[in-house]
């Protein structure tokens, strides 16, 4: 059996693991308990399948067998796109529990099999290593640390795990449906693949980790209100990961369109909503405000300070932000 990965993370302070009851985090579960990690568990119930209520009440029990809290919250998302405002749902959910209750770490029981999978959907989406390696073991989505400690084990080795020691859980009927794309790429690719090579490819994945860390400069952007910025990067490359983050984090995901005109630089506009401004130096993004009626002078100043034309409209009302943009287009 292969370890739990950044156990010594894992045995700082408390953590919340995102439990739905299926193969994989139910082992996760049940090896937090073997190496007396302390944890509690967050169910989210969509109730799209006739099990959800009871799958929901399951973890409920097993937690209270084990003395854990259980937080469960309750959704219905109708309409198109399920799985991108599920996953926005239970974000919300999981970053106002570790908030509210100071966990150190949210755990998701993503597997080396996902990370396959993530690994061959974006190269048929013609994606880049950063987005190639978008499942991490260790990563931040908006003020969440998230800790996947199963990303070295394969689906195999977690289905026999439960198996040896007896321990029930739920079977997700839809991950039979061919209709996600996930699913397609499981089936038929991902599955027979890792069979055959899987410690190879736990090779591989460690490299393109390591790759990755040399290539993609990392940036932080400082937030003031709804104005952001950050310090350009030494590569383009590396600012466009950079961008593409911050908006992940915000729930947008850029287009190829948006990444190919962020790479010539200047200002674009993505979504009709936020204004991306890049100048040597920086990079500013703000939200999009094209109806703002400017006094002279302050048109004037902004010209003398080379402040595009499309964030002009959002600085004329927010004076705190328009300091701060002073400051930086002096230096």
């Amino acid at each position: 059996m292969r370890e739990l990965l950044h156990l010594d993370l894992l045995k700082q302070g408390r953590v919340l693991l995102a439990f739905s009851g299926g193969v994989d985090s139910t082992a996760l579960f049940h090896l937090l308990l073997e190496h007396r990690i302390a944890f509690d568990i967050a169910h989210v119930n969509y109730h799209t399948r006739p099990t959800s209520d009871a799958e929901e009440q399951s973890a409920e029990a097993l937690a209270l067998c084990h003395k854990l809290k259980c937080y469960t919250h309750s959704c219905r998302l109708g309409g198109i796109n399920f799985e991108h405002r599920a996953r926005e749902e239970r974000y919300r959910f999981f970053g106002y529990l570790m908030k509210k209750h100071g966990y150190s770490y949210l755990l998701t029981a993503h597997q080396l099999n996902d990370r396959l999978e993530w690994l061959m959907m974006q190269m048929c989406r013609g994606s880049g290593l950063p987005e190639m390696l978008g499942i991490r073991s260790l990563d931040r989505r908006n003020e969440i640390e998230i800790l996947r400690p199963l990303l070295e084990w394969d689906r195999d080795s977690i289905e026999e795990y439960l198996q040896e020691r007896n321990i029930p859980h739920h079977i997700d009927e839809s991950n039979a449906d061919e209709r996600y794309t996930r699913n397609f790429f499981r089936h038929h690719y991902s599955t027979p693949i890792m069979r055959e090579y899987r410690d190879a490819i736990r090779r591989s994945f460690r490299y393109l980790e390591e790759d990755n860390e040399a290539l993609i400069e990392p940036i932080q952007f400082e937030t003031l209100q709804e104005f952001s910025y950050c310090k350009n990067p030494l590569s383009v490359r590396s600012l466009i990961f950079g961008i593409d983050q911050f908006f992940k984090a915000q729930g947008l995901l850029l287009t190829q369109h948006d990444k190919n005109a962020l790479k010539k630089g200047y200002e674009h506009i993505i979504a009709r909503k936020f204004v991306v401004s890049i100048d040597n130096n920086h990079t500013f993004i703000a939200p999009y405000e094209s109806n703002a009626v400017m006094d002279k002078g302050f048109r004037e100043e902004c010209r003398k300070l080379k402040i595009s034309s499309k964030l002009r409209g959002y600085l004329y009302g927010a004076p705190e932000a328009m300091r701060v943009m002073r400051r930086l287009k002096g230096d």
